[in-house]
């Protein structure tokens, strides 16, 4: 079922798709997503078709500068057409003209339809202390 080759598609296009969110491009951002698409994050959580998703991104309040998925990255197939992507990432935004860098462990279920790769779900959990000691 999976393969090492399969598993560089997958990190490729997840990478992929960050780079559209820095460039706010949001067509490729649409390209790569499934219709819908769940989010979950600090933000709650939403299911977005498409044409929601590119408006979002064209109208962000803040700019994704930089980022870097770690080394860490794992991926699971729970299909040939379903897998599991799960990885640490640094970020640094521009929010409010401010400057916001933090780390995150993130997950995006990817599934296959009709010979792509679409992301079907996307989280993102902000580290720090797991009991939310430091949100005081």
């Amino acid at each position: 079922m999976a393969n090492k080759s399969i598993e560089k598609e997958l990190l490729s296009l997840e990478k992929q798709y960050w780079q559209a969110i820095k460039e706010k491009d949001a067509d490729t951002a649409v390209r790569l997503s499934d219709d819908p698409c769940i989010i979950a994050g600090a933000q709650g959580v939403e299911s977005i078709d498409r044409q929601k998703l590119g408006e979002m991104i064209q109208a962000s309040t803040y700019t994704l500068s930089k980022f870097k998925i770690g080394d860490d990255a794992q991926v699971r197939f729970l299909s040939d057409d379903v897998a599991i992507l799960a990885y640490t990432i640094s970020e640094e935004l521009i929010v409010q003209s401010q400057v916001v860098t933090f780390h995150a462990s993130d997950t995006s279920t990817w599934i296959k339809r009709e010979g792509s790769w679409l992301c079907a779900m996307h989280t993102e959990s902000i580290s720090g202390d797991p009991f939310g000691r430091n949100k005081n």
